[in-house]
């Protein structure tokens, strides 16, 4: 079942009920003067997409704690609420729909799929709450049918098409021209797939084979047999989760190894070199700054927030950081900054957003405008490659 939290400052109770999965931190409010500022936030925390919601809780906890040790918000406590959604599309709706109408939060942040943030955000418009979403399809952030944003809602990871761009920069620079694709039929792969297609005769790529894959497949032989077959250049992968990490192995285990393998922006956790077991080596993907924050130059404009970050939360969870929590990081930062400017004020909230610039966050230095509500352009990636277990810039 669908799990909630909230969390203030200072001390907490552990409410336990017993006839459902459901827990609650109830903040002393008491020591503030004034009301708090609720914030919702819906993850998937547990279920298949855990390895993206469960770092994305993990950080949003952490720094709304950090927040109301250092006094809250203006006097205000902030008051995170948090839904799981158990990567259960229904679950998702439901916790967006009950933040928006009984919680009566100010904003909310998330969800963690591309394809549960599509199906959530008329609510948002619907009821004119901003929104900022923590994950990658462009889509999110782009109204097809207008040409513009949705008035009311934000993401922060980069899009899709500026992963595409990067992987396809890469590419040229090596001379590949003849590449197969895979893609997972989730929301996030079908949009990579989009992208991957769309780019490709800019970059004078061809695409030789156009694999596909469910999010819950155990093996990609038979897709990859089919690519050996076609001898592309280089591989590209998008998916999430362990798919990714079964590309690799089914790669290593058919000798296909001297094929240059790229995965999407999704790669993004440590925990998928480990999990590769040695299959991750010289593979290339975009990354943001907070994946690689130690090895970034000391002018680096992120180096201080990524670090900082990183300090933090290893020392708290006792994990290695992911673009996932960093994502947390930067949606809720941004809500606090605009709860700072402005208070709980929707519209004011939302405007305040949408002006903010030269915001400096895990993934990138975010300007927004009418016109982007994404904030980043491509510059917000590092081509990445896995050297000796761990992330190094590719050359």
């Amino acid at each position: 079942m669908k799990r909630k939290e909230t969390i203030g400052k200072g001390a907490v109770y552990l409410i336990a009920a017993v006839l459902v999965a459901t827990f609650t931190l109830i903040p002393v409010a008491e020591i503030y003067a004034q009301e708090a500022y609720k914030v919702g936030a819906v993850f998937s925390v547990t279920g298949r997409a855990s390895f993206l919601g469960d770092p994305e809780k993990k950080t949003a906890m952490m720094l709304a704690e950090q927040i109301n040790a250092a006094g809250g918000i203006g006097g205000h406590p902030l008051e995170l609420i948090v839904y799981d959604d158990e990567g259960d599309p229904t679950k998702c709706a439901l916790s967006v729909r009950k933040l928006i109408t009984q919680d009566k939060v100010c904003a909310i942040i998330g969800p963690s799929l591309s394809g549960f943030s599509l199906a959530v955000l008329p609510e948002a418009e619907k009821h004119k709450i901003p929104l900022v979403s923590c994950a990658a399809s462009y889509k999110i952030v782009h109204n097809e049918k207008t040409g513009k944003p949705y008035k009311w809602v934000f993401k922060v990871p980069q899009s899709d098409s500026m992963a595409v761009e990067a992987i396809y920069d890469h590419m040229k620079k090596r001379g590949i021209k003849k590449i197969a694709i895979m893609t997972g039929t989730t929301g996030f792969g079908k949009s990579g797939r989009g992208e991957l297609t769309r780019l490709a005769p800019k970059y004078g790529i061809t695409i030789v084979a156009d694999e596909t894959y469910g999010p819950k497949d155990t093996s990609l032989a038979a897709q990859l047999t089919k690519i050996k077959g076609l001898a592309p250049q280089a591989i590209v992968n998008w998916s999430i989760g362990p798919t990714q990490v079964i590309a690799l192995r089914n790669c290593q285990e058919l000798g296909m190894t001297n094929v240059t393998f790229y995965q999407s922006h999704g790669f993004g956790s440590k925990k998928n070199i480990d999990l590769a077991v040695g299959a991750a080596e010289g593979v290339f993907t975009p990354l943001g700054a907070c994946n690689y924050a130690e090895i970034l130059p000391d002018d680096h404009p992120q180096k201080g927030v990524t670090m900082e970050y990183r300090r933090a939360y290893t020392m708290k969870y006792f994990e290695p950081v992911s673009s996932f929590g960093g994502h947390a990081w930067d949606a809720l930062s941004l809500v606090v900054q605009a709860l700072k400017a402005v208070g709980c004020d929707h519209a004011k909230i939302r405007d305040h957003i949408e002006n903010t610039k030269d915001f400096v966050g895990q993934h990138g230095v975010f300007s927004f405008s009418p016109k982007n509500h994404n904030g980043l352009t491509k510059k917000a990636f590092q081509m990445i490659v896995v050297k000796n277990g761990a992330w190094a810039f590719a050359d």
